[in-house]
């Protein structure tokens, strides 16, 4: 058995805006293993600037994992537990290889093309004209769930904006989703909060800088729109300290971006502390290629799903990989092959 690394760069068909900046490029690294005539493929999907592994020496774990496959997938996986991106790019090598590339990773309805899984809209940050024009195509589309980026732009043309919507759509046909990605103060965030709950909004992700727990603590004892959490998961690897933050900050939602928390299995664990505390969760994608997208949303699909998740990313790069999913009025389909 032996295996490889390459790096691929995903281009964004449009600009993609958040609180942290403007997204052009993504990248992606694909770790090949091969054994005789079999061959596994598995995507490690890092975000600059938010992955706890966006890291100097990336490259050179990558050489060590390649270098040692031996190990095998649990040895390996212990291995690079301070690179969550590197394990689910193993869980979907070592999986891909036993199926031979088929990328059956699990057996549901979903693969064989029965069952949908609910999606959201997802609107970039830009100016109104932009994000209003997104809104358009997104309902038009048939999505009955839409998440906006806020918290980079003036707050009052993106609350008037929030409105707009709400005056078209009301809560029964259109539910709303916002994510801030730490983009507002302590100080604001509680105005931002009683703003949205006027607007009968869903839920907002990370209103504040993840680390502050204190704060979101109080937040989340007194806010009147249900928070989420999701950068706020990142770089928690020890599982004792999960528990204390879970604990100590009692969110309503949590996020899984498995590329960010160690794949399935990390996303199991947090599914399990969640379910266990009475907090709910939806999985979303991190930009992964249709690679990691399609690893993402069989996995989800065997889980009941309570929520849309956030898995409506594929459409977003002009040099993405063909793979058979495809998005239907807000659905997310397997199309089998």
């Amino acid at each position: 058995m032996q295996a490889t690394w390459d790096k691929y760069e995903l281009i964004f068909k449009r600009p993609g805006g958040t609180s942290r900046g403007v997204l052009h490029v993504k990248a992606s690294y694909f770790i090949t293993i091969e054994k005789g005539k079999t061959k596994g493929i598995g995507e490690c999907g890092i975000l600059k600037g938010l992955s706890c592994d966006d890291r100097p020496d990336y490259e050179t774990q990558l050489d060590w994992t390649c270098q040692n496959i031996h190990l095998g997938l649990e040895g390996l996986y212990n291995a690079n537990v301070e690179f969550p991106s590197i394990q689910f790019g193993l869980e979907m090598a070592f999986n891909n290889l036993k199926t031979n590339n088929k990328e059956r990773y699990f057996d549901t309805s979903f693969l064989e093309g029965k069952q949908s899984i609910p999606i959201n809209g997802l609107i970039w940050m830009g100016d109104i004209a932009f994000m209003e024009e997104q809104i358009s195509q997104k309902l038009e589309e048939g999505f009955r769930c839409l998440k906006l980026k806020i918290g980079a732009l003036d707050w009052q043309a993106e609350h008037h904006l929030l409105s707009q919507v709400r005056k078209r759509f009301g809560k029964e046909s259109l539910e709303i989703r916002v994510d801030a990605n730490g983009g507002f103060s302590e100080k604001k965030a509680p105005q931002v909060l009683e703003q949205l709950a006027a607007l009968s909004v869903h839920s907002i992700e990370q209103p504040i800088k993840a680390g502050l727990w204190d704060e979101m603590h109080t937040l989340c004892a007194n806010t009147p729109v249900p928070i989420a959490l999701d950068e706020e998961l990142i770089g928690l690897t020890d599982y004792v300290l999960r528990e204390r933050m879970l604990d100590y900050i009692q969110p309503q939602f949590i996020i899984l971006k498995p590329s960010f928390i160690g794949g399935w299995c990390g996303s199991d664990h947090w599914i399990a502390l969640a379910t266990k505390r009475g907090i709910g969760w939806w999985a979303t994608s991190a930009l992964e290629s249709n690679i990691g997208l399609n690893a993402i949303a069989q996995w989800a699909a065997t889980k009941a799903l309570q929520v849309p998740q956030g898995l409506g990313t594929g459409g977003l790069f002009t040099n993405n990989f063909e793979r058979p999913l495809k998005v239907v009025n807000g659905n997310l389909w397997y199309v089998p092959q």
